[in-house]
């Protein structure tokens, strides 16, 4: 069967002030998408409130994976269920290598030999040390990496790199990606970019939140939204990213104004 996350008028408040204001989406597995607006159009809140973060108040909507509302769900189990989030701003966690991150993140989304609704057992060590071996070679991060501290003294690239690792690692079904280029130069781009066409196909949906085209250049979306004032105004192929390139977002922030 193939995953459907379905997002259904979603109105969401942070710190009393409505951010989203009926928002609706649909992404499957094997699906790219991407999602672009100017900034304070309620993209990040939007990833944060698929994932579960506490701090975003749901005031109205639904979200359904698979026909059922998530919303009632710890970030852990919408985790274990198959939802992936990369983080803007991943941060640092001195004296964590990611070796050992990686590998408690994986027995925690398999269920660590525990019923959580996965579906599928914890790897035994060397299972988990050839998987990890595999996704490395494929996305072409030096083994040194994993006994690097979490995300500490990283570069800004380093810090997606091991965002997408983890992603290859927990092999979700549907991945969002927030602004994943941001603070990248084109090298650095590339490989990040690299990584997610890798990893992308028929078992991962994928979700690119971002303002600007130019990751659109390496990682092609099936279907483009715009983005304003919470609610999605318009959609598209990706022709769409390459209008908004030129033309930017003016015309549809004029017309959510209007309406």
């Amino acid at each position: 069967m193939t995953s459907v996350l379905t997002v259904k008028d979603l109105r969401v408040s942070v710190e009393n002030k409505l951010i989203l204001k009926g928002l609706n989406l649909e992404i499957r597995q094997g699906e790219v998408h991407a999602i672009m607006g100017p900034n304070g159009s309620g993209k990040s809140t939007l990833a944060y409130s698929l994932i579960g973060h506490p701090k975003y108040e749901i005031e109205g909507g639904d979200v359904l994976f698979n026909g059922e509302s998530i919303l009632e769900l710890a970030p852990d189990q919408r985790a274990r269920l198959g939802l992936f989030l990369a983080f803007q701003y991943p941060v640092a966690i001195p004296g964590l290598s990611m070796g050992s991150f990686l590998r408690r993140a994986v027995d925690a989304t398999r269920g660590g030999g525990k019923s959580n609704g996965s579906g599928r057992p914890s790897l035994p060590i060397g299972e988990f040390r050839k998987l990890l071996n595999e996704k490395m070679e494929l996305l072409q991060i030096d083994k040194t990496f994993t006994r690097r501290y979490l995300n500490e003294g990283f570069s800004g690239g380093e810090k997606k790199r091991a965002e997408i690792l983890q992603m290859a690692m927990l092999e979700p079904q549907i991945a969002i990606l927030d602004e994943t280029d941001s603070g990248l130069d084109i090298d650095a781009l590339r490989v990040v970019s690299n990584g997610v066409n890798a990893l992308a196909g028929p078992q991962m949906g994928v979700l690119i939140i971002t303002h600007y085209q130019r990751i659109l250049n390496y990682i092609k979306p099936d279907f483009v939204h715009v983005m304003v004032a919470g609610r999605i105004v318009a959609s598209g192929g990706a022709d769409l990213a390459l209008q908004l390139e030129s033309e930017g977002y003016d015309r549809y922030v004029r017309q959510a104004a209007a309406s």
